[in-house]
């Protein structure tokens, strides 16, 4: 295991410090910058901006361990057992076992050595730290991002029962409450809202007063649950009508999905987009992505709790077409230059974007109003305090 004592001048992977003071203890599972990597940054920064002392908890070494580090957080890169849904298949029973009693005894070993006053457990995917942190008595608080109110009742019982050992939870929106109040009640009762804290330049280049086709971006994952797909068959529909488009994805898959990239790339081969459809990659700043662009997709087919990236396309001053799914409309409904359709429907989607292009200069208009709103709705300042006082107010002396 790599731990991390709590002597003066110890070394946290790279970093020497000097504060022995008891640390917060932030746990994640990712260690990239997507939606909930970017919320567990901003819960860290907001810590040491109340002028606590930071250790960060992760599986592996990503983009979020240099911007932890940035930050001023100290990170550790223990053994963790994270429940995803594949872990429920009985062909992989064994291998869940082997990593929950590494990561059982990785979480234990930390909490011991570090006697922190409280563990932000940032996913509800790591079910081994709020037990341990009830049994060892260290308040301890789940962040909830994930919400899925059409999964199976069972699936979100088993995802979520181990958090009810969590002295408190914070969700992310008004659909993440009700998705785990459907699921444990009780849960819900000791839940927060606080929306996500979405950061965004100073200043954003306005939309291009005139198009000569229109550029359209996708962030996120490359994944079936997120749509890519969708977009690329827009793009398509839309080419094959005579409307100049160009579509830019930028993102990856995670670690055993990447049979979906290929299958993606494929498929813009069949449709003879090559010329008109560019895969980026994962990009850490995404702000020149957006800058460059006129339209956001976000054509998700499932349940989104939030949507981190509507959000960026709206502060962007970019025109959203998004999927006509709760935790979206939650998020951007209330902006003019936001439009809805049904998820996982090309036609629906190409629809929008040709409507977009027929009324530009009303599209234009409304997105940069509607960015000056979103600054202040999704403040980082506004999130990172919320987040940070809440936590204060349940830390042990």
């Amino acid at each position: 295991m790599r731990g991390a004592a709590v002597s003066p001048s110890t070394r946290h992977n790279g970093v020497v410090t000097d504060d022995t003071r008891a640390p917060y203890l932030l746990v994640h599972a990712g260690w990239e910058l997507f939606g909930s990597d970017r919320m567990l940054l901003e819960s860290a920064i907001g810590l040491k901006e109340a002028g606590q002392r930071v250790v960060v908890a992760l599986p592996e070494r990503g983009p979020l361990v240099a911007a932890l580090h940035q930050a001023g957080a100290e990170v550790l890169l223990p053994p963790t057992f994270a429940l995803r849904k594949s872990a429920l298949r009985p062909r992989n029973w064994l291998r869940t076992a082997r990593d929950a009693i590494r990561g059982t005894a990785a979480a234990v070993a930390i909490i011991r050595r570090l006697r922190p006053r409280a563990i932000y457990v940032s996913t509800i995917v790591l079910p081994v730290w709020p037990v341990i942190g009830r049994l060892l008595r260290v308040p301890t608080v789940t962040h909830v991002h994930e919400a899925e109110a059409g999964a199976p009742r069972l699936v979100n019982v088993l995802l979520y029962a181990p958090h009810l050992a969590s002295h408190g939870l914070i969700v992310n929106s008004e659909f993440t409450l009700r998705t785990v109040g459907g699921s444990i009640p009780a849960l819900a009762r000791r839940a927060t809202v606080i929306p996500n804290g979405v950061a965004s330049p100073v200043d954003a280049p306005a939309p291009r007063a005139q198009l000569d086709g229109l550029r359209v971006v996708y962030v996120g994952r490359m994944s079936h649950r997120k749509g890519p797909d969708v977009a690329v068959e827009a793009v398509g529909l839309l080419n094959a009508r005579g409307v100049d488009v160009d579509l830019h994805l930028i993102g990856a898959a995670f670690a055993g999905n990447e049979a979906f990239e290929e299958t993606l790339t494929h498929r813009i081969d069949e449709l003879s987009l090559t010329d008109r459809v560019t895969h980026h990659g994962f990009r850490s700043d995404i702000w020149p992505v957006l800058a460059a662009a006129d339209v956001v997709v976000v054509p998700s087919r499932q349940d989104e709790s939030f949507g981190n990236t509507a959000v960026e396309g709206i502060l962007a001053a970019r025109p959203v077409v998004a999927s006509d799914i709760a935790g979206l409309r939650e998020a951007v409904g209330e902006y003019d230059s936001a439009v809805f359709v049904a998820p996982g429907d090309p036609e629906e989607l190409a629809a929008a974007l040709a409507a977009i292009v027929s009324d530009w200069p009303s599209f234009q208009a409304s997105a940069q109003t509607d960015r000056e709103a979103a600054l202040t709705r999704f403040a980082p300042d506004a999130y990172r305090k919320a987040v940070a006082a809440l936590m204060q107010g349940i830390a042990r002396d």
